[in-house]
């Protein structure tokens, strides 16, 4: 599902028009973004958990080249799948 999908079917289950559910999706991700940067999680009850974990230096290596090269420390986001969101794909 694309971003313009998403938006199409906010708004058919919201009863909004496009440009709503556009804003609403915009600001919604704008929170979960402003939250996870702060360090905290943002928890959707049923649906699931979007975490923010850091990743320490390491190495890896250029899979073109071989050649090994140092990763810098970073922060990248993780989402845990809530039950009701399992079971509704497992049901």
């Amino acid at each position: 599902m694309t971003k313009a999908e998403l938006v199409a079917a906010i708004a058919d289950g919201a009863g909004l028009n496009k440009t709503q559910a556009g804003a609403a999706l915009e600001a919604f991700t704008a929170a979960v973004t402003a939250s996870l940067k702060k360090g905290e999680d943002v928890r959707l009850v049923g649906f699931g958990a979007f975490k923010a974990v850091s990743r320490a230096a390491g190495t890896a290596r250029n899979p073109r080249t071989g050649e090994t090269v140092k990763r810098p420390a970073s922060k990248t986001a993780r989402f845990q799948v809530g039950e009701g969101l399992k079971s509704a794909l497992n049901g």
